[in-house]
């Protein structure tokens, strides 16, 4: 898998970090992913969409192995169609939003937060936009 997005978090990740992907799915291999890392070069948060199986799945890989993973048959995306995911994180969770479907609620298995400190997007696809942003808080208090 190519790497389409490699960001760095000063200060690692807070409540109130977004990311956003905007692509198109044109391939059925499940060749796409996105990975929030810790300076430890844990993986945080992995984030997988699996067209073969019509499933979302996120996971931890701490210590040098994987955790529980935690399977989301919320999934919004159809092969050959353009798609926007977003990942946005509260103090106690990664909030997981497809198509405007919420896909995946993840606890933090990594503490502390701050130690997240980059974000990398993994995929064969074509994506057409990329973007790491801080919202504001109060963004979240519109019962998302």
């Amino acid at each position: 898998m190519a790497l389409q997005f490699e960001a760095f978090c000063a200060g690692g990740l807070a409540p109130g970090w977004s990311l956003l992907v905007q692509g198109h799915s044109d391939s059925g291999d499940d060749k796409f992913e996105i990975n929030f890392l810790s300076e430890a070069g844990d993986i945080a948060f992995h984030l997988k969409p699996r067209f073969s199986s019509a499933t979302v799945v996120g996971n931890t890989f701490q210590g040098g192995r994987w955790g529980q993973e935690e399977v989301s048959s919320v999934f919004p995306l159809v092969l050959g169609e353009p798609f926007e995911m977003e990942v946005s994180s509260d103090a106690e969770h990664f909030h997981v939003h497809a198509q405007e479907h919420k896909v995946l609620q993840f606890a933090h298995r990594h503490r502390p937060l701050a130690a997240i400190t980059r974000v990398q997007v993994l995929s064969d696809h074509r994506l057409a936009q990329v973007e790491l942003a801080r919202r504001d808080l109060s963004w979240w208090d519109g019962g998302h």
